[in-house]
């Protein structure tokens, strides 16, 4: 099968698009984005991050990398492999944010995952009262699967492997980097050549925001706020596109996420909650403004509420999963069954 992939990924490599035929509507040139952090959670912190610029035809322009002193513990050590002692002497986040803000500027932020870089990238940028040169993102997920790549998953080792590219130190965010990039560029060529719509977001930057508050979009006046005193976020009602696939039913303690779910939320919770939102709707979960008979989850912090929500949920059975195991379980969630 991974051979059955090269062959496939080798192919889109050498079909180079001609130059008249590069959609006129395609971005200018890309950073393509990783980031390590000390966990999930709101108050979490980068600690180390690195860039590749590309060309508006994904060619390689530079790359850079950085280690950022997270102050506070580095987290999940096991993973990253960054300690308190490397970090030590690190530069702040403050230090080198003007740096990492020219390797970004006019140019769509490309990550896997792609909001949650973006989200932790706002946050540091937002508690330096500064705000990140992004407008849009893209998610390398969505382009996969806008591209109808034949994955087992959508995990990064598993897109990089269908293009042939060697990780050589995972969860190194220099690594990680490098073999998006390399994965990216035939992606971008084959979804030219196909005139494909890419999958591009808005990057909404976060203003007047904390890590005990919350995100407030930029141009809303402080008197709105004071108006419409609010817990766990600011957030407007926004509509998106319908769900695509269809509900495959209820989540199953231990199993996967699947495509067509349908995902309601209560309460607080670490990450504002309409970024939340986005992750679960960019991973092709249905995201449901109430609990019925229908919904196949429940994601609340504090299960034992008497929030409607909640109330409905114990009413119909419907499983119930906190924030951070939800984030978990949605880097891999799995495809919607053919119909």
């Amino acid at each position: 099968m991974l051979e059955d992939h090269q062959a496939a990924a080798a192919r889109i490599q050498v079909q180079q698009p001609a130059d008249e035929s590069w959609p006129a509507g395609y971005p200018g040139g890309y950073a393509v984005v990783d980031v390590e952090t000390t966990g999930l959670r709101r108050s979490d912190r980068i600690v180390s991050a690195a860039v590749y610029r590309l060309t508006a035809r994904g060619e390689v322009e530079d790359h850079w990398y950085t280690l950022v002193n997270p102050q506070r513990d580095p987290g999940p050590s096991w993973i990253h492999g960054l300690t308190a002692e490397v970090l030590a002497d690190a530069p702040l986040f403050s230090e080198i944010a003007g740096e990492f803000a020219e390797r970004l500027a006019g140019r769509v932020l490309v990550a896997h995952n792609a909001v949650f870089d973006w989200t932790m990238i706002a946050r540091e940028y937002a508690r330096t009262d500064r705000t990140a040169p992004v407008e849009q993102r893209l998610c390398t997920i969505l382009l996969s699967k806008a591209l109808g790549l034949p994955l087992d998953n959508h995990k990064l080792e598993t897109l990089v492997s269908y293009f042939g590219v060697t990780q050589r130190q995972a969860h190194h965010a220099l690594d990680d980097a490098r073999v998006l990039a390399e994965a990216f560029r035939p992606s971008l060529q084959h979804a030219a050549r196909r005139r494909l719509a890419l999958p591009l977001h808005t990057c909404r930057p976060l203003a007047g925001w904390t890590d005990a508050g919350a995100a407030e979009p930029q141009g809303v006046a402080m008197a709105t706020a004071a108006a419409a005193p609010w817990r766990g976020g600011w957030r407007t009602t926004r509509r998106r596109p319908p769900c695509p696939w269809p509900n495959p039913g209820r989540y199953e303690a231990g199993g996967r996420l699947v495509q067509g779910m349908r995902v309601a939320f209560s309460g607080d919770t670490s990450v504002d909650r309409e970024l939340l939102e986005d992750q679960a709707f960019e991973a092709g979960l249905h995201v449901a403004s109430g609990v019925s008979r229908l919904t196949s989850l429940l994601v609340t912090n504090d299960p034992d509420s008497t929030t409607s929500k909640v109330v409905n949920a114990r009413a119909f059975g419907t499983p119930v999963l906190d924030e951070a195991a939800f984030t978990h379980l949605l880097r891999d969630v799995a495809p919607a069954p053919e119909r």
